[in-house]
């Protein structure tokens, strides 16, 4: 059956999972959370392998059947993450799909994800889909719609707001909601627990010094480990602390593991909608330099630097923001500076 995104987050918060799950549409960061939202409750309910499929040109339907013939010794249940990012699986994929519909596997859940739909799409296999589970049509917001999930996406961040300045922010970012989203990250980070004004609002990035911390990351993705190391040398010497730093930096590097792991980079930047566009630059050319494997090298280092700040690790904390700012900036040759 088809449902929409606020009962489908209900659902998956009640109950066991479905065999299977059609989230699909143009709403790049609304897909996205939808898609992670089912990977966390499959891990709370005990489908800890999973099975990742990226479609792309020459995809092999056959290890659709495999992966739902296959269980792997040390799990009992199994999610098979199937990507399909144009939302149409071919004549080869659309046979595969129904197949694997017509008997699912037991204790396993077949999560299909795409970043576009329309009526073009749907088809035996997307049928298929529904009549053993959910499909979740994710629609662009309404220019109307903006506002209020602006409000709600502050609340949820622990921010309030009055309505001038929620109706700025919409007109700011042009519908654009992963802009949005990073918008409102960064106030979150900046003025926790506060009222964004009007005038908080057009403050404006250079206009305040706190946003040291988002220079700091684009001079990092950027290639310029001189001006990020003094970036955070500056940092220390203010008495900042580190966890707030971390924040945006792990928003960052989850990115740039996002576009690493896609199978067309071009495209994974267009669907990331980076704001404003004029920061693509700097991550194509962090992406030139690096693999997969090196931005999860670098997202575990983020990790053992929070747990330094928390007390719950050895070491100088400071001194391993450094090593990880320096591997950022020179993919090829720091990354012999993470443990």
């Amino acid at each position: 059956m088809a449902t929409h995104l606020p009962l489908f987050r209900k659902q998956l918060a009640s109950g066991e999972l479905k065999p299977a799950y059609l989230i699909a549409g143009a709403e790049h960061l609304l897909v996205l959370e939808a898609v992670d939202g089912l990977r966390v409750r499959a891990k709370e309910l005990g489908y800890l392998e999973r099975d990742v499929l990226d479609v792309e040109a020459g995809f092999d339907w056959n290890r659709l059947a495999d992966a739902g013939r296959s269980l792997s010794l040390f799990a009992s249940r199994k999610l098979i993450d199937l990507r399909l990012p144009t939302g149409k699986p071919g004549k080869e994929g659309s046979a595969a799909i129904v197949e694997y519909c017509q008997a699912p596997p037991d204790d396993t859940v077949l999560l299909i994800s795409a970043n576009d739909w329309s009526s073009k799409h749907d088809g035996a296999w997307s049928k298929a889909v529904e009549r053993i589970g959910t499909f979740v049509p994710v629609w662009p917001l309404k220019p109307a719609e903006l506002p209020d999930w602006i409000g709600a996406r502050m609340a949820s961040r622990g921010l309030r707001a009055t309505p001038d300045a929620i109706a700025l922010l919409a007109e700011r970012v042009e519908g654009n909601l992963l802009a949005a989203s990073q918008e409102i990250d960064k106030l979150a980070l900046l003025h926790e627990g506060a009222t964004i004004d009007l005038e908080t609002l057009e403050a404006g990035v250079a206009d305040d010094a706190r946003y040291d911390v988002f220079r700091l990351a684009d001079a990092a993705i950027g290639g310029d480990a001189g001006r990020a190391l003094h970036i955070v040398a500056g940092l220390r010497a203010e008495g900042e602390e580190l966890i707030p730093l971390l924040g945006w930096l792990l928003t960052q590097l989850r990115l740039l593991l996002r576009l690493a792991s896609a199978p067309n980079a071009d495209a994974a930047l267009r669907n990331e909608r980076i704001w404003p566009q004029s920061r693509e630059g700097l991550f194509r050319r962090a992406l030139k330099h690096s693999d997969r494997v090196h931005w999860e090298r670098c997202l575990d280092q983020a990790g053992r630097i929070d747990r330094i700040a928390k007390g719950r690790g050895d070491g100088d904390g400071w001194r391993e923001l450094e090593r990880l700012v320096a591997a950022i900036a020179t993919p090829r040759r720091g990354g012999g500076l993470l443990a």
